[in-house]
């Protein structure tokens, strides 16, 4: 029988089999209300080395947002685009804009100017606020009306062709994966005001959906950092008093590498959890031993699933640390087409906190939320007692330390520069970050090839994330199959990477 570690009160199956909670709060203005109501002069959002709010005090000023975005025409269901960095500006432009009733439309700060018009454009937001001006300020304002099913925010995620795809967010998706999360670690013992120590870009919906609205809803305190030190990282942990710790595998590697790492005092931190990225056993030990008083776990999800979708406990830490674990409260998982010898096929998630769709791309949509299941393009098995595997990615992508970097897109790109021929973008290993991007560049024939320029001609087209760290410049022309399609595996086999420059 499959293990069942997490609670499930209060969760029911609608008819069409979606599993869902019963009793949330109606909307994210509802539930933060809520909180409001509960611990009005308890400490709300940090800005590290910043602003510091209470409950009440954020509720104020991000009502007077909503004020200013509705003096200015924003009205229900209109999009708001956020270019703000991490800090509490980004946080009342967030909660400003769902209290206005309007769609939030985050916009990752390391995108070229060339990638914010596409998001801002294609999302048709009549309103772009930060990167620099003030907030809108008008008469407080909060919708009340907004239901489980109003549409709260739109996060663009790379896609195959190159070109975002916006993945649209409920209420009811972000209220259900905030209880989610408050349930994947458990009631805690005591009374002492919950602090999760944001790490992560908030655009990303780690930072804003699995951390900042969970802490919100728990009347906890979310402390923001506007840029990753990690001194400053280690120190903030003693500092403010974390209890929870959440970042990608690389930022764990990093700061337990420090050589000060010995005077830090991390006993206070309940929770360190990581994810997004694939990790050595090696680590969760380093980590477990680092943070001896937290509970670890790793969790998987998707943009398309507002987060996290599988969760493995403190408890199988060592002994499954390869498995992004079990199906959390309101997900139901399933292999489709799985190899009759291995069970290994494409991972299929159902479940409230999957998204309504792709904005503005029918044609996505359909091909990716089939009869209520969304096609990950993630390849994985899950065994007898229900530990999820994820063994590889159907769709080309490569993970650098969180960060979703879609091959097809930097090979359209380095397609383009002066000099190259052909072009073929891998994953190379990576101890810190997991996978690094790199490039094979084959050089038209008779011409020698610049690799420092085709990296500069790159870097005026991708965020810097997406350039290549490792160039192979080769003569022979790439490996091909019967239909045309690059052979990447034998590439990879015999590949001589350089670090670019």
């Amino acid at each position: 029988m499959p293990i069942e570690p997490f609670d499930m009160t209060g969760v029911y199956r609608d008819d069409a089999g979606v599993k869902h909670y019963a009793g949330l709060p109606p909307s994210v203005v509802a539930m933060v209300r809520s909180s409001v109501d509960a611990a009005p002069g308890a400490e709300a959002v940090v800005e590290l080395d910043g602003p510091r709010v209470t409950y009440a005090e954020l509720w104020d000023r991000a009502a007077r947002v909503a004020g200013g975005l509705r003096a200015g025409g924003v009205g229900r269901g209109d999009r708001v685009a956020i270019r703000y960095g991490n800090g509490f500006d980004w946080v009342l432009a967030f909660l400003g804009t769902l209290f206005a009733g309007g769609v939030a439309v985050p916009v990752n700060t390391r995108f070229t100017e060339t990638e914010v018009e596409y998001v801002v454009g294609d999302s048709g937001a009549s309103v772009v606020l930060g990167p620099d001006g003030a907030l809108p300020d008008g008469p407080a304002y909060a919708d009340g009306a907004l239901t489980l099913a109003d549409l709260g925010a739109i996060f663009y995620t790379s896609g195959t062709t190159g070109f975002p795809k916006g993945a649209m967010v409920t209420h009811e998706n972000f209220v259900a994966n905030s209880e989610n999360s408050l349930r994947l670690r458990g009631i805690r013992d005591d009374a002492e005001q919950n602090r999760n120590l944001v790490s992560v870009p908030l655009f990303h919906v780690t930072g804003c959906i699995a951390q900042l609205l969970p802490t919100l809803k728990d009347r906890g305190c979310t402390v923001v950092m506007p840029a990753f030190d990690v001194q400053r990282f280690l120190r903030a942990i003693k500092e403010e008093r974390i209890k929870v710790v959440t970042t990608v595998p690389a930022i764990f590697w990093y700061a337990l590498s420090q050589p000060n790492i010995g005077d830090v005092d991390l006993s206070g931190v309940e929770h360190a959890t990581y994810g997004g990225a694939p990790i050595a056993p090696s680590l969760v030990g380093t980590i477990k031993s680092a943070f001896g008083n937290a509970r670890v776990g790793n969790g998987f999800g998707l943009s398309e699933t507002s987060g996290v979708s599988t969760f493995l406990p403190h408890e199988y830490a060592d002994t499954h640390a390869d498995s992004v674990g079990f199906a959390i409260p309101t997900v139901d998982l399933r292999i489709d087409e799985p190899d009759p010898r291995t069970g290994v096929g494409e991972i299929l998630i159902r479940g409230s906190n999957v998204v309504a769709g792709y904005w503005n791309k029918p044609e996505a949509t359909a091909a990716t939320f089939v009869d209520g299941w969304l096609h990950t393009g993630d390849l994985g098995r899950i065994d007898a007692d229900g530990f999820t595997y994820v063994v590889d990615r159907a769709k080309d992508m490569i993970n650098r330390g969180g960060e979703n970097v879609y091959c097809v897109e930097v090979e359209n790109a380095l397609a383009a520069a002066p000099g190259v021929f052909e072009v073929a973008v891998l994953g190379v290993p990576d101890e810190m970050m997991g996978e690094k991007v790199g490039a094979v560049l084959v050089p038209a024939p008779g011409r020698s090839l610049d690799v420092g320029a085709v990296l500069d001609f790159a870097r005026e087209r991708l965020a810097d994330f997406k350039v290549p760290q490792y160039v192979w410049v080769r003569t022979e022309a790439l490996p091909r199959n019967p239909g045309g399609k690059v052979l990447k595996p034998a590439l990879r086999e015999t590949a001589d990477w350089h670090p670019a420059r």
